[in-house]
């Protein structure tokens, strides 16, 4: 039996009104990433302080092209902020939770303001299913994440709460596999300068397991 929420997330009119309501609608379009700059970028994932002149080297291109590309990333938003490298975990905030939270939907712009202000609230989502926003948020302690969620609660505008503790890191953000997937595109037709040598690990992208 088809319940009556779902027969409204199946309705298109009801889904297109929620992609409109999160859809950013005065950014810029993003820019086309092709298998050079896929290759690119997992060397900068691999060596985040390597330069030009390196990144070059490394794959065979002019340093021109490398500093063209690296200009226009930039300029187009795609290299997130040395903020999104800081582990919260460092400045003493050793828990992290998801908050789901509904909302009032005459509200929710400013909800989403007042959650903007809270300094724990790392990540704000807009969400289809049963809650509207899920919020990301990390403590120092269970006392700490107690005041945080009541914050949360006192906004008004939030109608309730859910929380779900983060008890283990198992997969972090990441894009590299998704790089690998694009670069390896024209791996054929644009071969490394060391192919050919003995794989020494010095440049191949490394993954580490991460835990709370």
């Amino acid at each position: 039996m088809v319940t009556r929420e779902l027969r409204r997330m199946l309705d298109p009119d009801w889904v297109w009104t929620v992609i409109l309501r999160y859809m950013p609608s005065a950014e810029p379009a993003p820019a086309t990433i092709d298998a050079t700059d896929a290759r690119l970028l997992l060397e900068l994932v691999a060596n985040p302080r390597a330069t030009g002149v390196e990144l070059a080297t490394r794959l065979g291109l002019s340093r021109n092209t490398v500093q063209a590309r690296l200009a226009r990333w930039e300029a187009a938003g795609v290299l997130a902020g040395f903020e999104r490298r800081v582990d919260p975990r460092a400045l003493g905030y050793r828990l992290a939770a998801f908050v789901a939270v509904v909302v009032d939907q005459h509200r929710l712009a400013d909800v989403v303001a007042e959650l903007a202000e809270i300094p724990e609230v790392t990540e704000v989502c807009g969400t289809t299913g049963q809650t509207d926003l899920t919020v990301r948020v990390v403590a120092r302690d269970a006392d700490d994440l107690y005041r945080i969620t009541g914050a949360i609660l006192k906004i008004a505008g939030v109608q309730r709460t859910n929380m779900a503790l983060v008890m283990q890191q198992l997969v972090g953000p990441r894009t590299a596999p998704l790089l690998q997937r694009l670069a390896g595109a024209d791996e054929s037709a644009a071969p490394r300068p060391d192919a050919g040598r003995q794989d020494t690990g010095e440049n191949s992208v490394q993954f580490r397991r991460t835990g709370r």
